[in-house]
């Protein structure tokens, strides 16, 4: 372990120590007087077991914690920051979020390109960035795993997982209905009910309606402005699912699961000069309720998904054999006001840009199919272990255009792009508990991965231009951990692990066509886990250290005004991640986390197109290529990797009697000193963004009555999350502030 790590890993020790001190010397009356804080039951290594016994970092967030912030139509963004090193951003609207864990993720808005975060809903890969945004609702837990997950996950994991579990059916007549009304006509209605048919059938639907009206003005007389004032931010996001359960015997269990998804909404408001040269600030050409296109058509988006998956699950006795088969169906369309202003605007209008930019997706058609076998040990015996194979196949039709950018209807280039991929691979996992204390973990994980891309310019220049690419690699991940049980209250965890993330292709840009190797990354981390002061505190602590080898960038925009796949020599993160709750009495209880992450760009070499028209204050170094200049990032950070990040929520609950309470919350994040592209300028280097919500309310327990009132973005914070950087200095926001009243009723 290198001595950084060490010293990290000491410091995250002595923190544990001195927060046990004063367990330790509570008297046993105190002890019976606590409250002591719930516990947390994980599946983080494909088997329920406590947190305290994984032997790496997952923080997990139950139903209460994604409701209270999904209120006034949050979606999955939402997210960003709630967990230590997490960062979710998109400049792709509601429906292509990215992720970000330890600094780790890629900023490509294409539907064709890979993230080293995996999303894993009820055990089924969703690979795509296509279907990452779909919508949570009727969720269980959802739980993060930071740091390389190829042994059970596979490929595309060098960062960690996002695993997400929705409620399943059960034997009991169950369910709930809540409906959230707020400002901008926010408007979300979910409900789901369990409804036992027999005693080996049960089946869980649950459904979802989230709805906001426009409430932002294009002010420029564009041919598809509406009349009325308000032109963007509306969208209609209805869901629904279906688990049929099916036990005919003891041993033998079944879960089909139906889904489907009709997403209508605005994308991104790209907003243009809201940027001074020299200033990261926002200035007075920022209007949260206005913009001025000229195209885009009102920045719409369209998406349609459908799903379909079944388990079956048979226990022999010593081990249980697992099948799982998915499939995903989706499709796709929209388009947008790239730079975000007028190019025939008057000269010195806060809205004029050098030239029009709208791009969309005409089309974009997705399939999706995945298969796991796994057969798993059972018992309580010293050794446990499970090994799988698994395959994987997706092919994504995608037809990319750009316009004229006053309201033309046909494009003035169109790609037509067929990408199709495949991946399979075999695993196995072991632990031994070699002492009642000391627990050994290892894995190992074979994948075969293949990529094709056919692109063609079907209208524009160069008529008919063709790509065509393949790639392809075969690699072995790994893991090796170590979990030693101090006392009932306090586990030590150290482990070892690599990654992988199979190559990519990017061809948005025909006729150049780009292609990354693939990235391997090994990771150590170190950390405790605790149970504090008899039960009414929980704190978790990591401190970590990854090297990156052939890491995969993309660099968008720049002069070029191109999407450009790139391989960096090394990249290399580390830092301290702590998190955990504390029950302070009077009914109070506060939870939360930070981490410190430092990333940096190991690649003395590697140059990036900087800003269009040298419109940003550039403070790399700067390399003369041709005729054109180049930025060195060499020492740079990861870009969307904040070095601070901070999450904070105070909760208050005042018993009324008769099973009845008052309750409020309060919960905050922060991120802090983050770069915006890969090449570092004044203007798209964040100093710190923050953003807080608050929550109140009754609820009658025996009744399962709950009422609420609500605010999102409480101090109404504008925070740049994104920028466009070939033409003016042009940047997207968070969402403004919500707030309005629930109502809900649980059986």
């Amino acid at each position: 372990m290198s001595p950084r790590l060490s010293a990290l890993a000491a410091s995250a020790s002595g923190l544990a120590l001195l927060l046990a001190a004063p367990a330790m010397a509570q008297t046993a009356d105190a002890a019976e007087q606590a409250v002591s804080i719930d516990e947390i039951v994980v599946t983080a290594q494909r088997r329920s077991e406590n947190i305290r016994d994984v032997p790496f970092a997952v923080t997990a967030m139950n139903t209460e914690t994604l409701t209270a912030i999904s209120a006034g139509g949050a979606d999955i963004l939402s997210l960003s920051g709630r967990v230590p090193s997490l960062q979710v951003e998109s400049s792709n609207g509601r429906y292509a979020p990215r992720f970000y864990i330890r600094g780790l993720g890629n900023v490509d808005f294409d539907f064709t390109a890979s993230q080293p975060v995996s999303m894993v809903m009820d055990d089924i890969v969703l690979e795509s960035v296509y279907l990452k945004g779909f919508p949570l609702f009727d969720v269980k837990q959802l739980e993060v795993l930071r740091g390389p997950q190829g042994t059970l996950f596979g490929r595309n994991t060098p960062a960690g997982v996002i695993k997400i579990d929705t409620t399943k059916p059960g034997q009991d007549f169950t369910g709930y209905g809540s409906l959230t009304y707020g400002n901008y006509g926010s408007t979300r209605t979910e409900a789901a009910v369990t409804l036992p048919a027999s005693d080996t059938l049960s089946v869980r639907v649950a459904a979802l309606w989230n709805h906001r009206d426009d409430y932002i003005n294009n002010a420029w007389d564009a041919p598809f402005a509406k009349k009325d004032g308000k032109d963007l931010g509306n969208f209609d996001d209805i869901a629904g699912r279906v688990h049929v359960a099916w036990t005919p015997t003891e041993r033998l269990s079944t879960l089909l699961t139906l889904q489907a998804r009709d997403y209508e909404g605005t994308g991104t408001m790209n907003r243009a000069n809201v940027l001074t040269k020299g200033s990261n600030k926002l200035n007075d050409n920022f209007d949260r309720e206005t913009v001025w296109y000229d195209g885009g058509r009102n920045n719409f988006q369209k998406q349609k998904t459908t799903s379909q998956s079944l388990q079956v699950a048979y226990d022999f006795g010593p081990a249980t054999l697992t099948g799982v088969v998915g499939s995903y169906q989706g499709s796709s369309q929209g388009d947008g006001d790239i730079d975000g202003g007028v190019a025939s605007a008057p000269a010195g209008s806060g809205f004029k840009t050098p030239f029009n930019v709208e791009s969309g997706t005409l089309s974009s058609d997705l399939l999706q199919n995945t298969y796991e076998l796994r057969l798993t040990s059972n018992g309580d015996g010293r050794l446990g272990w499970q090994v799988g194979a698994f395959y994987w196949d997706e092919r994504i039709n995608l037809v990319s255009g750009t316009f004229n950018g006053v309201g033309g209807l046909i494009p003035t280039k169109a790609t037509d792009i067929v990408q199709k991929s495949d991946s399979w691979s075999i695993f196995g996992q072991a632990n031994y508990q070699v002492t009642d204390a000391f627990k050994l973990t290892g894995g190992v994980r074979y994948t075969d991965d293949s990529r094709d891309y056919h692109g063609k310019i079907v209208i524009g220049t160069p008529a008919n231009a063709e790509g065509r690419v393949s790639v392809g690699d075969e690699q072995v991940s790994w893991d090796v951990s170590a979990l030693y049980e101090v006392n009932d209250s306090l586990n030590l965890f150290a482990r070892v692990a690599s990654g992988y993330r199979g190559p990519s292709i990017q061809g948005r840009n025909l006729p150049v066509l780009t292609t990354a190797d693939s990235e391997t990354v090994m990771s150590y981390e170190a950390g405790l886990k605790s149970r504090l002061w008899n039960g009414r505190a929980r704190l978790n602590a990591t401190a970590y250290l990854y090297d990156v080898k052939d890491m995969q960038f993309t660099a968008i925009g720049g002069v070029d005004n191109s999407n450009r796949l790139i391989n960096a020599d090394k990249g290399q993160g580390y830092g301290l991640e702590i998190d955990g709750d504390v029950y302070l009495g009077a009914g109070f209880t506060l939870a939360g986390g930070v981490a410190w992450n430092h990333t940096e760009i190991k690649d003395k070499d590697l140059l990036v197109a900087i800003c269009g028209n040298h419109l940003c204050t550039i403070t790399d170094p700067i390399v003369k290529v041709g005729a054109s200049d180049r930025a060195a990032i060499d020492g740079n950070p990861f870009p969307q990797a904040p070095e601070y990040s901070a999450n904070l929520t105070l909760s208050y609950v005042r018993p009324l009697g008769d099973a009845q309470e008052l309750f409020a919350s309060t919960d905050w994040v922060m991120q802090k000193d983050f770069n915006l592209f890969l090449y570092e300028a004044v203007e798209f280097r964040q100093d710190a963004n923050f953003e807080g919500g608050l929550r109140a309310g009754w609820r009658d327990l025996s009744r399962g009555l709950e009422a609420a009132a609500y605010v999102r973005n409480i101090t109404d914070e504008a925070n740049v999350i994104g920028a466009i950087d070939f033409n003016n200095l042009t940047a997207f926001v968070n969402e403004p502030r919500m707030y309005g009243v629930e109502l809900s009723k649980r059986f």
